[in-house]
């Protein structure tokens, strides 16, 4: 059963998107969507996706209470720069130096950093270990540092590594 359906609920999944989009559930399309389910699985485990171990859960939803937190107060700090009259913003690119080297985790800071308006990841160069990031209003390099390092890095080091 695992050769034939390797991830049988992305099968499913896939069957029931199939279903949705088309808004029909004749046996055509529930055979189609049958196919889709079962190439689609067989698809993902040709990737040979490496299994992510959390070690903290806990630490996992610390992280997601002070991301949503730095989201809100961003959105806040962007709206202002770009409703007051006449504010201009100092935006320029800045390193930071990373010891995370987990794939997820660097993926999960990211994602956040990318979606707090304000921030965008641009570059991480892995042989070095060093983030680019562009911030909309950068006053002081050294406050991002201490914040994506020690706000961030040191709680996704907790859970993945």
């Amino acid at each position: 059963m695992t050769r034939v359906l390797p991830y049988p609920f992305l099968s499913l999944f896939l069957l029931a998107m199939w279903l949705l989009l088309n808004q029909s559930v004749s046996p055509g399309h529930i055979v189609l969507g049958s196919l889709i389910g079962v190439v689609g699985s067989l698809a993902i485990s040709t990737l040979q996706v490496p299994t992510a171990r959390v070690r903290r859960p806990l630490a996992l939803f610390r992280l997601a209470v002070i991301v949503l937190t730095d989201i809100i107060r961003s959105n806040i700090a962007v709206a202002k720069i770009v409703l007051t009259p006449g504010r201009k913003a100092n935006s320029g690119f800045l390193t930071v130096q990373l010891d995370l080297r987990n794939e997820y985790a660097l993926a999960i800071l990211s994602c956040m950093l990318t979606s707090t308006p304000g921030t965008v990841w641009v570059n991480f160069d892995s042989a070095k270990g060093e983030l680019l990031l562009h911030v909309l209003d950068l006053v002081d390099e050294q406050v991002w540092v201490d914040l994506i390092k020690n706000r961030y890095e040191r709680l996704l080091m907790e859970i993945f590594e």
